[in-house]
């Protein structure tokens, strides 16, 4: 057997092949890496969402209760202002 003697134009073309492959190799694996990160991150958003979505559902489960609750908070105030009225015509005449 006798050995394989390559000129320096093949050399320098392999090395630069090889070195090229090698670039795009670490490349790559560094693009998977920042879409592995990038991934994580967007599921832990879902996660956070999903979890503000669900606790909106749970805030709102009784709003059924707004409008009777209005109702009373305006006869409340009706009264008061009924109240109001009823002390200020009687100050009114006992003052004078």
């Amino acid at each position: 057997m006798h050995a394989l003697a390559l000129d320096s134009t093949t050399t320098t073309l392999w090395w630069s092949a090889i070195i090229a492959g090698f670039v795009v190799v670490v490349a790559v694996a560094a693009l998977l890496s920042l879409l592995i990160w990038l991934v994580k991150i967007i599921d832990r958003r879902v996660a956070e969402i999903r979890d503000t979505l669900r606790a909106a559902a749970d805030n709102t489960a009784s709003t059924s209760l707004i409008a009777p609750t209005a109702d009373a908070v305006d006869a409340v105030l009706a009264e008061g202002l009924q109240h109001h009225l009823f002390l200020g015509r009687v100050l009114g005449k006992v003052k004078s």
